[in-house]
């Protein structure tokens, strides 16, 4: 018998992109974009063999790009043995068919690389289900240029009679199973509300971890709260929202959450997939918003987050910001104190733990509850007292003396009500 030995097809592909010089440089593309798109693609496994930008007024609203820039990047694809092209921006129906037929190769956007990449990192259900209907809404209106097979029409003896086209039946298929996954993420969605009434009836403080992608959140969960989050140094290495405990001195348990990250030129239908994630943050108690200080690109990373939150409706939210990987920061930069609605400004580095005891003192001011250490003397007929502080309060010590019960402990603004009359000290 002969054996043939298989190995995975390399995707060998240029990134190409166009420059109009655009009001709002987080939705142009540029070199900074072009080397993120890079990332991007390292990320979903292809080889980067060359990259191309073009200088315009304004995309081509039939192929993108200009005719002969087209041909150029022909030559490039034939000359370097690629075989995908990867273009910096949503392609239209058209756009999308038009550049195939010239190119001869296979031809993705940006949203389908980040569409791909999610496909591969969604682990639980919820995750799944939201890239399975971004992928979808995003397939849709380009049925019609996803090939001959996809898009034939009655034309001609054998084609015409009752039944629908193909290209009809794909686009009915694809309706229904949106309906479904809709309906699907319906429940997920009311049972997250139902988890969510029931934190809020405990009392349950939450502290969402956002920012840009790669900007080291999972990393600083698992450095605060010990737990084993994957954390890799590609973009959208967590997808799925993550929450643990963390315990603070005055025995606050307030739950830390690890979200998507953002990133510039992110769909409006992925962001709409994915807000039942996202609501996490809307909902949260407090921002934490990690960035990564060794970046080049920080200023434009900040504002993409501001937008975002803004976007998702988070906006208002009371916002703690972290520099992160401050170890690998360049000599000499001095970080900016002055950032949008900042609560607070701290600079840390998950990988060797510097900054974060402040961190968490910090933490423990700005969240909602906080605590002070008091000690009370409370009289044994007042037994009753020191029920109630044990249901509510954090008590730390309690002594058995000839006036009453010695107590220490950690009380929120109704404990300390509570234990006026009886206060001996107080820190």
């Amino acid at each position: 018998m002969e054996y043939f030995e298989t190995k995975e097809l390399s995707e060998r592909a240029i990134l190409a992109g166009v420059h109009t010089g655009c009001i709002d440089p987080l939705d142009d593309s540029s070199e900074e974009t072009l080397a993120e798109l890079a990332r991007l693609a390292d990320t979903a496994g292809a080889e980067v063999v060359g990259t191309m930008l073009q200088n315009r007024p304004s995309v081509d609203s039939a192929q993108y790009m200009g005719e002969g820039k087209l041909d150029e990047l022909k030559n490039a694809c034939d000359g370097l043995d690629a075989n995908l092209v990867i273009f910096d921006d949503e392609l239209s129906p058209i756009q999308l068919r038009n550049i195939e037929r010239v190119l001869g190769v296979r031809v993705i956007d940006r949203s389908m690389l980040i569409l791909d990449i999610f496909a591969r990192h969604a682990v639980t259900r919820e995750g799944k289900i939201q890239v399975e209907l971004a992928q979808l809404r995003y397939l849709l209106p380009r049925l019609a240029g996803m090939g001959a097979q996809m898009s034939r029409l009655g034309a001609g003896i054998g084609t015409r009679g009752p039944g629908e086209t193909k290209l009809e039946t794909d686009r009915r298929h694809i309706r229904r199973r949106i309906g479904h996954l809709q309906e699907d993420l319906k429940e997920i969605k009311n049972h997250r509300e139902l988890l969510r009434r029931r934190r809020e009836k405990d009392e349950t403080l939450v502290c969402a971890l956002v920012g840009y992608t790669n900007a080291g959140k999972s990393s600083l969960l698992n450095a605060l709260t010990g737990a084993d989050v994957l954390a890799e140094d590609k973009l959208f290495a967590t997808l799925d929202p993550t929450m643990r405990a963390l315990e603070l001195a005055d025995g606050r348990l307030p739950m830390i959450v690890d979200t998507v990250g953002f990133i510039r030129k992110l769909p409006h239908h992925l962001i709409e997939a994915f807000k039942s994630t996202l609501e996490e943050a809307v909902f949260a108690d407090l921002l934490l918003i990690v960035l990564d200080s060794s970046s080049d690109e920080l200023d434009q990373h900040i504002e993409v987050v501001s937008s975002l939150l803004k976007d998702i409706g988070a906006g208002a939210k009371p916002r703690l910001y972290v520099y992160n990987k401050i170890d690998q920061k360049p000599e000499g930069l001095v970080l900016s104190r002055h950032l949008p609605d900042a609560d607070a400004v701290l600079e840390v580095s998950a990988h060797t733990g510097e900054g974060l005891d402040k961190l968490i003192e910090t933490l423990a001011e700005l969240l909602p509850g906080k605590k002070q250490k008091v000690r009370a003397l409370i009289p044994y007929d007042k037994g009753n007292i020191l029920s109630i502080l044990h249901r509510d309060q954090t008590v730390l010590s309690e002594e058995y003396e000839a006036e009453g019960t010695a107590v220490e402990a950690f009380v929120d603004a109704q404990g300390y009500a509570l234990l006026r009359e009886f206060l001996t000290e107080r820190e």
